[in-house]
């Protein structure tokens, strides 16, 4: 009889019961790995829409030629201010996320920083 016992203390140790948020993320953590098995799910947030992993090692270096442009102000040609911006600018003065791209002469430009409320494309 003592075994019997034994064996009920031992099982009721565990906790039979969850509570509804628990169960429910048990039930959605089981939905969302059968997806990713199968292949259909859209939801990793680690990769791009375009399917490439972003790469913080060149955003970095993008960041700090910006920063450095702006510094010294050096002339750069379109196909810098391009790889820069992000965006090949469309006239004689864009201004994209702050940064404001002039031309100073054929394939010659020059970078600054824009207004501080601007985080959109303008040509």
């Amino acid at each position: 009889m003592a075994a019997t016992q034994k064996e009920t203390n031992e099982t009721g140790s565990l906790p039979t019961e969850l509570k509804a948020e628990q169960a429910l993320g048990l039930i959605g953590l089981g939905l969302m790995q059968k997806i990713s098995r199968e292949g259909e799910s859209g939801w990793n947030w680690a990769i791009e829409e375009s399917g490439e992993k972003a790469d913080l090692h060149l955003l970095r270096q993008r960041l700090e030629l910006t920063a450095l442009a702006i510094e010294t102000g050096a002339p750069l040609t379109t196909s810098e201010v391009t790889q820069l911006l992000g965006a090949k600018p469309g006239s004689a003065k864009t201004e994209r996320g702050g940064l404001i791209a002039q031309r100073i002469s054929r394939n010659v430009w020059r970078i600054s920083k824009g207004n501080q409320n601007s985080t959109y494309w303008r040509n």
